[in-house]
């Protein structure tokens, strides 16, 4: 899914010979960029109708006026024709599906054409179901985070400091991509070639994201709301689920709970190590960000291990239980399940 080569051009677009009159224009402003121009630019080029567009990168009315699409400048969005800055007085928009954080060019962008993106990753049509769920889940872990830096929203409510600054993040990473002050070449030639540098690696991280979610993250979810489903052949409260294939469950666990409308919650999964050929017992946390358990294994078999655990579990096969309850094991299937039973009850 790499878009063709990339032109970037500064103020006045190149002439364009008769066989290159087809090719779209997408403009943004000059200067220093910031990820959200980088990275919308990249997305909207991976689009059918924008497919290896030209960028122009230039803050002349007239010659925005003139281009098929306008990205983080212009002080206009209006979809229908293709301009998506959020700069303006009165701009407001959000992403939907519950979010709350205000769009960024790129936020605009992905809103506009992230499905039709998605579905060609998938290689379905836009209406799939999969194309949706993995439309909120990019925007969730990728895209929101960009919005947010761009639109100055700190992650918490507080007025205090940050107790450290972190710039590893994409947007830092993109800024730092901008001519330095001290290069002795600060051409528009230098500044656009740097701008081309902030598309790839915008480009690179989500497109990463994108197939992360659909080779990784969708497979599992399949897997767990399916292990959901079946709970209560694993046990008769429906509060232990067997993950029957290991995968990263934990925060899909969370959100299928509140989808599926779980009730009571999980609280204990089990799932064989196959590494260590034994069966493990994890309790489940209070939320995906916490260390606090809904229902810790028992206090009394904390720390213990082997025969020690077994005779105070008063259950075969015991391998080990942490120190704070949130995860145990044993040698069988059949053990891990009466564990998980057994603290239930405890």
């Amino acid at each position: 899914m790499a878009p063709s080569a990339l032109r970037v051009y500064s103020t006045t677009p190149i002439s364009s010979s008769p066989s290159e009159v087809s090719v779209k224009r997408v403009g943004t402003h000059n200067g220093s960029f910031h990820c959200d121009e980088a990275l919308g630019c990249f997305m909207i080029r991976l689009a059918d109708k924008f497919s290896g567009a030209d960028i122009i990168r230039t803050r002349d009315p007239k010659i925005l006026a003139e281009l098929d699409a306008v990205l983080d400048v212009g002080g206009v969005y209006e979809p229908e024709h293709d301009r998506y800055d959020h700069h303006q007085k009165g701009f407001e928009e959000l992403f939907g599906h519950g979010f709350n954080t205000k769009l960024s060019s790129a936020g605009l962008v992905y809103k506009h054409f992230g499905k039709e993106i998605i579905a060609k990753e998938l290689n379905v049509e836009q209406d799939h179901p999969d194309v949706l769920r993995l439309f909120v889940a990019v925007y969730k872990s990728f895209m929101e985070a960009i919005d947010a830096v761009d639109n100055g929203i700190n992650r918490y409510d507080t007025e205090k400091p940050p107790r450290y600054v972190n710039n590893t993040h994409l947007s830092s990473r993109i800024g730092r991509l901008n001519l330095d002050w001290i290069d002795p070449d600060q051409s528009q030639e230098k500044e656009n070639e740097a701008f081309q540098r902030a598309m790839a690696l915008a480009g690179k991280e989500f497109l990463e994201s994108v197939r992360f979610h659909a080779r990784s993250w969708l497979p599992a979810r399949s897997i767990v709301m399916q292990c959901l489903e079946e709970r209560f052949k694993t046990d008769p409260s429906g509060e232990i689920m067997e993950l029957k294939k290991f995968c990263p469950w934990k925060l899909h666990l969370f959100e299928l709970e509140q989808e599926m409308k779980i009730e009571p919650l999980i609280k204990y999964v089990i799932y064989q190590d196959e590494r260590g050929n034994q069966w493990r017992v994890q309790a489940v946390a209070l939320a995906p960000d916490r260390f606090e358990n809904r229902k810790a294994l028992p206090e009394q078999w904390r720390g213990l291990r082997d025969e020690e655990l077994s005779k105070a579990a008063e259950i075969p096969g015991c391998v080990f239980v942490h120190m704070s309850g949130f995860i145990g094991g044993n040698q069988s299937y059949d053990g891990a399940l009466s564990m998980a039973r057994t603290a239930l009850t405890l």
